[in-house]
């Protein structure tokens, strides 16, 4: 092909996933030490069994058989009546016994999806398979120094020892393949958000863990030609196209970035007729771009046989036994023809499972509009500006319904419960009475906002003469000295009515 028509090739984007999902157990998915690491001491969390010592052998942990039957129902998969484990070999540094204890060719789910939105379009991904594996340790690369060693950690080029903790070694892990599916990195992005969406509703799947979901991501580029217009592709030409893994990508947003790099990279490639090397990439975070690991591995690299340490398990009949909870979809489509809500409201209340909770509790207590305004926007916008989640308020859910009541039974108005009572709420721990009492927010009404209204247009003789003549901001204006007079504690509605009555006099 001449350089010319290298550059003039339209090149579409092919990717799939691996997303390492470690699922919420208190204990390890072979052995029974604890999960709950926390800031535990490095290698406090150790037995035998995690640690591949000579003549340890493993327990299947029956709690993450469980989540795995609850992740497969949840994304319609095929659960196989007799499931299997296998050795990985391949050298570790972080699991000491050089093998993965992982599944091959019977993983407990197959033939699974997955739909999501992009962009206000719906989509839906093949999850070719789900089987269970363990986690290896972790790894800190550190430099020689003084100091902190979280301040001396390093990439690996630039250390001078490398230190492992086998606390995190033997954690379930799921791990979610998907077809290659998708085309652009952004699908991408919008898939994770729903999987772990899916995954907390399951309560198998604990976000703030350090290191819960990582992403391997394969990624060819092809002619756009080759793409049918429902986007798939022959398998021949995924066959020739050579393909890169960009390994241990950390998160959504990293994952739509390391896969933009490398599809420009390996375009700029193509287009300048230069050969695309099929390996295994690393994504620095810090710079925003992919390097180069090591030559991409084969299945028949890793030489996998059957675990003889733990018989085949028989998991068909889970299916039927094992319940799971409401889905995101499900719950916001309910949300919709239940309580009346808008879309976009719903979507926000069924975001996790914490706030749609939260939500039907404030909601079984008031109108349903009522409580989406104060969860759905009030709340929820002081907590994401705040850093917080829902969960570092749901003990205060008999505050926040006080507060909800402070506003519907008409004691204060909803700017001062908005702007005063919940800040201070969140900021200072008080309660909303404390808070009403000692700002002194009850609503004023009667003859105090009567004299309110006369000061304010005896005060403003232009906004006076302005209203008259029919500028529409003249109103406002006056509202808004009423209620300055008034600390803000009067009804605007009722003000805004009676500054109208008293002009027209």
């Amino acid at each position: 092909m001449t350089a010319q028509a290298a550059e003039s090739r339209e090149l579409a984007a092919v990717i799939g996933l691996e997303v390492h999902v470690q699922l919420e157990t208190e204990t390890k998915i072979f052995c029974g030490c604890s999960t709950d690491v926390g800031d535990d001491e490095p290698n406090t969390h150790t037995c035998p069994v995690c640690l591949g010592l000579p003549g340890a052998l493993p327990v299947v942990n029956e709690g993450a058989v469980e989540a795995a039957v609850k992740v497969g129902k949840a994304i319609d998969a095929d659960i196989p009546a007799e499931t299997t484990f296998h050795r990985k070999n391949y050298y570790y540094p972080d699991l000491p016994k050089n093998f993965q204890i992982t599944q091959y060719d019977a993983p407990i789910c197959q033939d699974g999806d997955l739909a999501f939105s992009v962009e206000g379009q719906r989509r839906s991904v093949t999850i070719r398979r789900a089987h269970l594996e363990e986690d290896p340790g972790s790894i800190k690369h550190v430099r020689e120094g003084t100091g902190p060693l979280e301040s001396r950690v390093c990439s690996i080029d630039r250390a001078d020892y490398t230190l492992i903790d086998y606390n995190r070694a033997g954690t379930p892990l799921m791990e979610v393949v998907t077809e290659p599916d998708f085309r652009e990195p952004k699908e991408v992005r919008a898939f994770l958000e729903k999987l772990e969406e899916v995954l907390e509703y399951l309560g198998v799947f604990d976000a703030t863990r350090d290191g819960s979901l990582r992403i391997d991501a394969n990624l060819s580029m092809v002619d756009a030609s080759e793409v049918s217009e429902d986007g798939s592709i022959d398998e021949s030409v995924l066959e020739d196209a050579n393909r890169t893994e960009v390994k241990n990508i950390s998160s959504h947003k990293g994952a739509e970035q390391a896969l933009s790099f490398e599809a420009s990279r390996q375009r700029k490639l193509i287009q300048s007729g230069r050969a695309v090397e099929q390996e295994t990439r690393h994504f620095n975070e810090t710079h925003g771009n992919t390097v180069s690991m090591r030559s991409k591995e084969e299945e028949k690299d890793y030489r996998y046989f059957r675990e003889a340490d733990l018989p085949p398990l028989e998991v068909a009949d889970w299916k039927e036994a094992i319940d799971i909870p409401e889905l995101p979809d499900a719950r916001r489509e309910r949300f919709v023809a239940e309580y009346g809500l808008s879309g976009e409201a719903a979507s926000k209340l069924t975001s996790t499972k914490q706030v749609a909770d939260f939500f039907e509790d404030v909601a079984a207590e008031f109108d349903a509009d009522l409580a989406a305004t104060w969860v759905a926007d009030n709340l929820l916008g002081e907590l994401n500006y705040r850093d917080m989640a829902i969960t570092d308020v749901d003990h205060r859910l008999d505050e926040v319904a006080r507060l909800v009541e402070l506003v519907a039974e008409d004691e204060i108005t909803a700017k001062n419960a908005r702007e005063t009572v919940l800040r201070e709420m969140l900021d200072e721990g008080d309660a909303p009475d404390e808070i009403v009492e000692r700002e002194e927010l009850g609503k004023t009404s009667g003859d105090e906002v009567q004299q309110a209204v006369e000061e304010a247009i005896a005060e403003s003789p232009d906004a006076v003469e302005d209203y008259h003549s029919g500028e529409d901001g003249a109103l406002n204006f006056l509202v808004g000295q009423v209620m300055g007079k008034t600390g803000g504690s009067a009804d605007p509605g009722e003000v805004n009515g009676l500054l109208r009555e008293k002009l027209e006099e």
